[in-house]
């Protein structure tokens, strides 16, 4: 199917899974279709089955969204909590579209949780509480984490009863936007052999493409990708200790709820204790776009780096030179759970790296390598080699030590589904060529008006409009960047000065982050050093009230006076943890930070 045939589809209210190979534009469709219903005013939910994924797509977790979080059942009760928070119910009855990305990553448990909590909150037993739910990702993914006990059916999200209420329209795209890297003469490109293996008719050519890059001479800075956590474990211990500089470890922190911190650790790709040396391979583990640096960015550690300048002793962080010879320092990230309202409930903060002489084809899911040695010799699970050849952007990344008879098969589950998926998309390709425009147009515009939406075109070219204005204000900024970037020493001082613009037109914490594509906690950090650089900066308008800085002075001054060793940073600097638990009933975790912000000043 086209993309603008899906676009068709969608735009009638119809439920709708959106799949399709990498690189047929399963993203580009589904943000074509948001800034559609945006521009008519429709209420739109964007959200994702893993943080990362949702990042990519500027919304937030499917179990944050519909309150399930963490729970894999919800009694009565539980719906009547959730149905009394008036933030999630509010959102949830105003909601008219719903979009969940990577959806299989999503545990068929979670999907029936998310469809039986909008039953409850909308009050109706219509399939997701009557709205329009879309759907997407690419079932051959390996699939989600459950027990020991569960099947792959009885983990896929397709398996559960909520998916077949949805009824869902398939819309399987099947142009490649993605250009091939070896031509029809040279060889098969690795475009070419995924979709091979995605069909099961995999030919000798592509086996002995696949082989020959096993005497390809790739980068030496590339990493290997292995099916067992054993092999990568031995890996990366011998090669540290090979080593001959001294280790440094990075202790994690963590703060609030102990079950979602526990959830928080198994998503994070690194170790409560990550001990590093000079010379170690190592991966980022998160994306950060104020450093240039992605899920997935490999480099090397060359040097570690005191925090403060003035403190040579104090403590250090990593300086990581990347495989494109950037060199960057890691900073501590943050990984948070936070309710709609921006409060944070758990924490977990760490170097964001992990040692990457090797890594599992389970922990490469979601990256982007440019080299990468695999040994498929070992595989026990289907699907395990198209998720790791898939990681790779083309074949003169790829060096494969060797493959067992699992390597290239799939889950036949799986592949099941998906010959069904590419037959429902032919026939509602078909259906809906049989419609002539009008009866199409007069579809999509009855179910703009019923989810209370406008067909205004003066609307909708205000929306273009304010959109034009916004495009014309982040050219101007950058314009203003570039004047004043022969002030600008580093990258660090380069980050920061695009924050500081964003704040001279006023814009909350919130909208920076969104415009920048940052977290609000990275934002914070960097009004707080703004702050300290320089006093006069115009950022009066994020001040919390006059009655939370009293309160929040308060609790500064008692703890200061307590003097707990326990209530203190390295730094001397009073720790947020104190603070919130002494104000916890009345003031969140963000706004406590903020107030800090202005009274350290």
């Amino acid at each position: 199917m086209r993309q603008s045939t899906a676009l068709d589809i969608l735009k009638t209210g119809e439920n709708v899974f959106l799949t399709g190979s990498a690189g047929s534009g399963k993203t580009y469709t589904l943000n074509q279709y948001i800034h559609y219903l945006r521009a008519r005013r429709v209420p739109v939910a964007v959200t994702a089955s893993t943080g990362i994924a949702a990042t990519h797509m500027s919304g937030i977790t499917i179990h944050s969204w519909s309150g399930i979080g963490i729970k894999d059942s919800l009694s009565e009760r539980d719906l009547s909590n959730l149905s009394r928070k008036r933030y999630l119910a509010e959102r949830i009855k105003e909601t008219a579209v719903l979009i969940i990305d990577e959806i299989s990553m999503l545990h068929a448990k979670q999907l029936d949780l998310v469809n039986q909590v909008l039953k409850h909150i909308r009050q109706t037993e219509a399939a997701f509480g009557g709205i329009q739910v879309v759907v997407a990702g690419d079932f051959f993914q390996l699939p989600p984490i459950g027990t020991r006990e569960e099947t792959n059916r009885d983990k896929f999200a397709f398996m559960s009863a909520a998916w077949l209420e949805a009824n869902f329209h398939i819309c399987y795209l099947t142009e490649q936007h993605r250009q091939s890297e070896i031509s029809v003469e040279e060889g098969l490109s690795l475009d070419i052999i995924l979709n091979q293996i995605r069909q099961q008719r995999i030919t000798y050519e592509a086996i002995d493409t696949l082989n020959a890059t096993k005497f390809q001479d790739i980068h030496h800075n590339r990493t290997r990708l292995y099916t067992h956590n054993l092999n990568v474990n031995k890996i990366n211990e011998r090669e540290l200790d090979a080593l001959p500089s001294d280790a440094m470890t990075f202790s994690a922190s963590t703060f609030g709820d102990s079950k979602l911190v526990e959830t928080l650790k198994k998503n994070v790709r690194t170790s409560d204790e990550l001990v590093l040396k000079v010379g170690a391979k190592v991966m980022f583990i998160k994306n950060n776009n104020e450093l240039g640096v992605s899920n997935g960015s490999m480099g090397e550690v060359i040097a570690f780096a005191p925090v403060k300048a003035d403190k040579p002793d104090g403590d250090k962080l990593p300086v990581v030179k990347l495989n494109n010879g950037q060199k960057v320092t890691a900073e501590i990230e943050e990984w948070i759970i936070e309710d709609e309202n921006g409060e944070v409930l758990a924490s977990y903060s760490q170097v964001p790296l992990c040692l990457a002489w090797a890594i599992t084809i389970h922990k490469s899911q979601g990256m982007t390598l440019e080299t990468a040695e695999i040994d498929l010799s070992k595989t026990f699970e289907l699907g395990q080699g198209y998720v790791a050849l898939s990681r790779l952007k083309s074949l003169d990344g790829l060096q494969l030590l060797g493959m067992n008879e699992l390597s290239l098969q799939l889950d036949p589950l799986a592949r099941g589904a998906d010959r069904r998926f590419l037959e429902l998309s032919d026939e509602a390709e078909s259906a809906y060529a049989l419609l002539d425009e009008n009866s199409l147009s007069n579809t999509q515009n009855n179910f703009i008006l019923k989810s209370g939406g406008t067909l205004s075109q003066s609307a909708i070219d205000a929306y273009e409009s304010m959109r034009k204005k916004r495009q014309e204000k982040l050219k101007r900024q950058h314009e203003k960047k570039e004047q004043l970037s022969n002030q600008v020493s580093d990258q660090s001082s380069s980050t920061l000065l695009e924050t500081r613009l964003l704040l001279e037109e006023s814009l909350s914490i919130a909208e920076i982050a969104q415009a920048r594509g940052l977290a609000q906690s990275t934002i914070m950090r960097h009004l707080s050093r703004l702050k300290k650089q320089h006093p006069e900066l115009a950022c009066e308008h994020l001040r919390p009230s006059d009655e939370v800085m009293t309160k929040v002075g308060n609790a500064y001054v008692a703890i200061k006076v307590a003097n707990d060793p326990n209530d203190f940073n390295d730094d001397g600097s009073i720790k947020l943890k104190p603070i919130f638990e002494h104000l916890r009933e009345t003031i969140d975790y963000n706004t406590i930070r903020l107030a800090l912000i202005f009274i350290t000043e």
